[in-house]
């Protein structure tokens, strides 16, 4: 069975929300244990759900989730077929290439 719910104390679960938050919606690269990655984040409209879908590039490794926010609960993260570790501990490590500016 698959762990969705994170246990985690506040301080790190709001160092997970702040790191998430620092990623840009749409597609990127960067960097998570000295391997290269490409990453996914789709925010809705409302600000209710957010996604993320990140592959190793070159490698077989994803890591895939919805956080959803709820009123009077907070916050519920749905891992895709992976431990909630795993997905706070990639969003915690992940490090986004620095943007380069158009020549």
């Amino acid at each position: 069975m698959t762990d969705t719910t994170p246990q985690l104390p506040p301080a790190e679960l709001s160092d997970f929300e702040a790191a998430l938050a620092k990623l840009s919606d749409g597609y990127s690269e960067g960097c998570f244990r000295d391997r290269p990655w490409g990453v996914t984040v789709k925010r809705s409209a409302d600000g209710k759900r957010i996604r993320l879908y990140g592959e190793e590039l070159g490698g077989n490794d994803i890591v895939s989730f919805n956080l959803y926010v709820l009123s009077g609960t907070g916050l519920t993260l749905k891992p895709c077929e992976m431990s909630s570790s795993k997905v706070i501990d990639f969003v915690l490590g992940f490090m986004p290439a620095p943007m380069q500016q158009p020549v």
